[in-house]
C-alpha cells in the first residue's frame, strides 16, 4: 500500500483549520476502523503503527510506520496533533495474553509511558488511553452468572497477570499526568470488541473471530473444538459501537475510567450456537478444558457510561456477528471481500 506522509515539522491540516487526530495502533483492528470514523467526521487523521493494516488500505491522511516502544518515535508521531487516540498495544486473545506476560508487560509499559510523555511535551490537547476489562479483580469473575463489573470495582486490585496489570498501572499514570501536569486524559475500558477486518487466525484472535473461522471451515455435522467447558460467559461489543463510543468519551468532560461494552451476557456455547445458526450449520461441540479459558464470567456495567454520555452500544450480538462471520467466511473460503456489509 502507499503510505501518505506530510513533512514532519508542520502538518498542513492546521492551516486548513481541521482538527488533527493521531490514532496509534492504526494498523490494527480497532485503530483501523477508528481512523475511518474520524476521517468521516472531518478530522485530519495521522495513523501510526509498527505495521500497515492487513486487510484494507488505511483511510488516514498520513500513515507513519513507527515502533512506539521508542521514545523518539513517540515524539515524532505526536507532533502537531490535537487529540491522541492511543490504541497501540501488544495484545491478543486468551491463548496469547496468558502465556506471554514478560514480553507483553515490557512492550506495553514502554509504549504507554513514552506516548504519555510525548503527548505532554508536544502539548497535545487531549489523550485517550485504551484500557481493558482485564483490569478487573479476578475474584469478582469466578462465576459464569457474574455481576456486571462497575468502574469502581477495579480496586482493591487483582487484575489479570501481565496485560491487565499493565493496563491498570497506566490508567493511574494517566491520572497522574492530568493531576500533576494538566494533560487532559480519557480512559476507556474495552469489553471484547469484534467485527470485520479483525484478526481471525494466528493465535492472537479472540473468541468470536476464532469460532467463526473454525465454523467456516467445517461441514454441517462436523465436530468443533471449544476451549474450556463452554459455560464461561462474556459480553461482546460490535466495532461500529466501539469507535463511536471512543469518540464520545474523548469529547466528554469525564477523565476517570469508563466501561465501553455491552451487557448482553452469553456463554461460549451460546456464542457457538449463534455463529453456527448464521452459517446454517449444525456442529458437535467438543470441549477441551486443558486450553486457556480466562475468567469464568465477565460483563460490563454501563450505568456510568449512560449517565456520562446519555448513550451506550446498541448493536445486538447476533446483528454484529452476521457481517463478522460473513467476512471471515469469505477469507477462509476465498470468497469476494465482504468487509462493507453492515450489521443487520
Amino acid at each position: 500500500m502507499q503510505l501518505r506522509q506530510l513533512p514532519r515539522e508542520h502538518g498542513g491540516a492546521k492551516m486548513r483549520g481541521r482538527k488533527t487526530a493521531l490514532v496509534t495502533g492504526a494498523g490494527g483492528f480497532i485503530g483501523h476502523h477508528l481512523v475511518k470514523y474520524l476521517v468521516g467526521l472531518g478530522y485530519f487523521v495521522r495513523g501510526a503503527d509498527i505495521k500497515s493494516p492487513e486487510y484494507e488500505e488505511t483511510a488516514a491522511d498520513e500513515f507513519m510506520i513507527a515502533d512506539l516502544r521508542d521514545r523518539a518515535e513517540c515524539q515524532r508521531v505526536t507532533k502537531n496533533i490535537d487529540e491522541v487516540y492511543h490504541l497501540a498495544a501488544d495484545m491478543g486473545g486468551i491463548g496469547y495474553i496468558s502465556t506471554q506476560h514478560a514480553e507483553i508487560t515490557l512492550n506495553n509499559t514502554l509504549i504507554d509511558a513514552h506516548m504519555l510523555q510525548a503527548a505532554k511535551c508536544n502539548e497535545v490537547k487531549r489523550f485517550l488511553f485504551s484500557s481493558s476489562a482485564c483490569v478487573y479483580p479476578q475474584h469478582l469473575q469466578r462465576n459464569p452468572d457474574v455481576v456486571p463489573l462497575r468502574e469502581d470495582d477495579a480496586f482493591p486490585a487483582d487484575p489479570e497477570e501481565g496485560y491487565g496489570l499493565e493496563k491498570l498501572y497506566t490508567e493511574k499514570l494517566c491520572q497522574y499526568f492530568t493531576e500533576d501536569w494538566h494533560l487532559p486524559t480519557r480512559v476507556v475500558r474495552f469489553h471484547n470488541v469484534y467485527g470485520p477486518l479483525g484478526t481471525y487466525d494466528g493465535g492472537r484472535e479472540k473468541a468470536p473471530a476464532a469460532l467463526s473461522r473454525k465454523i467456516a471451515g467445517l461441514r454441517s455435522g462436523d465436530e468443533l473444538q471449544i476451549w474450556g467447558d463452554g459455560k464461561q460467559t462474556r459480553s461482546f461489543m460490535y466495532i461500529d459501537d466501539c469507535v463511536e463510543g471512543i469518540h464520545r468519551i474523548m469529547q466528554s468532560d469525564y477523565s476517570l475510567p469508563l466501561n465501553l461494552g455491552t451487557d448482553e451476557l452469553v456463554t461460549v456455547d451460546e456464542l457457538v450456537d449463534i455463529i453456527a445458526a448464521i452459517a446454517g450449520k449444525s456442529v458437535i461441540k467438543r470441549h477441551d478444558t486443558s486450553k486457556p479459558q480466562g475468567v469464568r464470567g465477565r460483563n460490563s456495567d454501563n450505568s456510568r457510561l449512560r449517565t456520562i454520555l446519555g448513550w451506550e452500544p446498541a448493536t445486538t450480538l447476533r446483528q454484529g456477528l452476521v457481517p463478522t462471520y460473513r467476512w471471515i467466511e469469505g477469507r477462509v473460503l476465498g470468497k469476494p471481500d465482504l468487509s462493507n456489509i453492515a450489521a443487520a
